[in-house]
């Protein structure tokens, strides 16, 4: 089983979320932790968010990457940009970056803020399940390699 550490600022929402659903759709194959740079607490719209599609994040919490530390991972993923930035070197076989939108930023009424992370909750699972969960044997995607720092095209 491959393990992947999936890096956020807060370890509030997007790290969590993707965490959760790697775990969900296809925690046969990978094992998935999530952390944060300096972790809060879980973003409420997103635990609700989560819980629409039965996915309980009610008993996570934040967690530091420095509770991952001496730890190695299969791959190691940013999905923001800041933690690509901030983040020191983490021991992984793999890097993989994407960013995703902080909901913390979300603004507007209950419910403009809920469809927003309804759709950035919908986005990450998509992303989750194109980059890791489906096998398809023709296509590839892009992985950069902190042990040889250069860019290869992986199949999968």
């Amino acid at each position: 089983m491959e393990t992947v550490l999936f890096i956020c600022t807060h370890n509030s929402a997007r790290s969590q979320m993707a965490e959760a659903f790697l775990n969900a759709l296809c925690g046969d194959r990978y094992e998935a932790k999530s952390a944060g740079i300096t972790p809060t607490g879980l973003n409420p719209y997103v635990v609700e968010a989560m819980a629409e599609i039965g996915i309980d994040l009610s008993t996570h919490r934040s967690k530091s990457i420095l509770e991952f530390q001496g730890k190695t991972f299969d791959y190691v993923v940013t999905v923001c940009d800041a933690a690509r930035e901030a983040c020191p070197f983490f021991p992984g076989e793999k890097e993989i970056s994407k960013s995703f939108p902080d909901p913390s930023e979300f603004r507007g009424t209950e419910a403009e803020i809920m469809e927003k992370v309804r759709k950035l909750r919908d986005e990450i699972r998509e992303w989750v399940e194109q980059t890791f969960c489906k096998s398809q044997p023709q296509s590839s995607r892009m992985v950069f390699s902190r042990n040889t720092s250069k860019i290869f095209n992986i199949k999968i």
